[in-house]
């Protein structure tokens, strides 16, 4: 596998980071810290997603038919690369961008890809994914939230939690339960729900950093058409692991990039507290740009499966679960060097936010418990445990 760009990626990558260099603001304060959310101002990000849609970089991979430009997943890895180093503002629509989009794409029904595709690409339609479940734990197949069928509607009831960025979203890729006599993976649905319906409630879910990135969703007697189906009644199982390939994907190639500013932030950190001539440290550091450049190649291998066989593989389950130890172990690092006695300052602040929003690492995403069974399972070819 040839791991350096071709001529047309590298023409592709140096015309994106001279993009990037007009498009994104500074956003480090008046000490250099770097903000602590990602998101920011919500106007700013509408309107860098616009910026992205107009500049052709919205749905690379989506095939041309559909308003995308069809280019290969090597395309989007360095777009996923550059925008994270260049600490770009996500597209507003990223679920539906990276999910959901691709999903109706897939399984949808010719209106359904007329209708949200266009909407998709442009943020003018945001969605948020509905599948885990308060009582469900980690078990996608436990699902209890019941669409019962009445005339041409199906009734949603039930409760959704975990889903990201909700509370920002006016549409959500559901999977309910159609057959309530089945079990496990049968009798299950997707619908594209509109948040906006009678009888939906959006909570959000605070945070220890303050922050509130997913929230919980209640469905109360909520009327869904049955054009809202994506595929098939009673087919949703097949389709909710179409949605979850694509959550996969070159996405290991954005947390890789974020990891690695995370790295040189971390190195900066020792130079000021006057800790990186100190043996412990220095090891320290050796041991994380290890896990780092680690990553980095395992995404490129991932890279180079999926275009030979045009899915993404469960090899990219072991970037997440390795990136999520990675990340927790960077930030307590940082925080450990930033010491007691010091004035609390912008990079005080940024570095302990970051120490308390990596521990959901290795929630979010799959937990890092599930996360093992599918290597064991699906890479390594153990036994299924019971």
């Amino acid at each position: 596998m040839d791991l350096r760009d071709s001529a047309e990626e590298a023409e592709f990558r140096a015309g994106l980071r001279a993009w990037l260099a007009d498009a994104v603001p500074v956003t480090a304060g008046p000490d250099g810290a770097p903000p602590q959310g990602r998101w920011g101002d919500i106007e700013a990000v509408r309107s860098f997603t616009r910026a992205l849609h107009a500049a052709g970089y919205a749905g690379l991979t989506w095939p041309a038919e559909h308003g995308g430009r069809g280019l290969s997943p090597a395309y989007q890895a360095i777009y996923l690369e550059e925008t994270a180093r260049a600490e770009a503002a996500e597209h507003i629509g990223v679920i539906g961008l990276g999910m959901v989009g691709p999903t109706i794409i897939a399984c949808g029904s010719p209106e359904q890809r007329a209708w949200y595709l266009p909407r998709i690409l442009t943020g003018d339609i945001i969605f948020c994914q509905g599948f885990s479940e308060p009582e469900a734990g980690s078990d996608l197949s436990a699902v209890r939230t019941l669409a019962r069928r009445d005339g041409d509607e199906l009734v949603v009831t039930g409760r959704k939690v975990w889903s990201s960025y909700a509370h920002l979203a006016d549409h959500c890729l559901l999977l309910a339960r159609t057959d309530p006599e089945q079990r496990r993976h049968r009798g299950l649905t997707c619908l594209l729900v509109d948040l906006r319906s009678a009888g939906v409630t959006v909570r959000p879910i605070r945070q220890m950093t303050g922050e509130a990135e997913f929230a919980e969703i209640e469905f109360d007697e909520v009327r869904v058409p049955l054009d809202a189906v994506v595929g098939a009644l009673d087919d949703g199982w097949r389709v909710a692991m179409t949605t979850l390939a694509h959550e996969r994907g070159t996405f290991g190639f954005t947390l890789t990039a974020r990891l690695d500013v995370a790295f040189r932030r971390l190195v900066a950190t020792a130079k000021a507290r006057g800790r990186d001539t100190d043996p412990v440290v220095r090891d320290q550091l050796a041991a994380r740009y290890v896990e780092l450049e680690g990553l980095r190649w395992t995404n490129r291998r991932g890279l180079a499966a999926l275009a030979r066989t045009g899915v993404p593989g469960p090899e990219t389950s072991v970037i997440k679960l390795r990136w999520s130890q990675a990340h927790q172990r960077l930030t307590t690092l940082a925080v450990q060097l930033l010491g007691d006695d010091a004035e609390p300052d912008g990079w005080d602040r940024y570095w302990r936010h970051q120490m308390l929003r990596s521990r959901a690492n290795t929630i979010e995403g799959g937990t890092s418990e599930v996360l093992r069974n599918l290597v064991a399972e699906r890479v390594l070819g153990l036994p299924r445990s019971y």
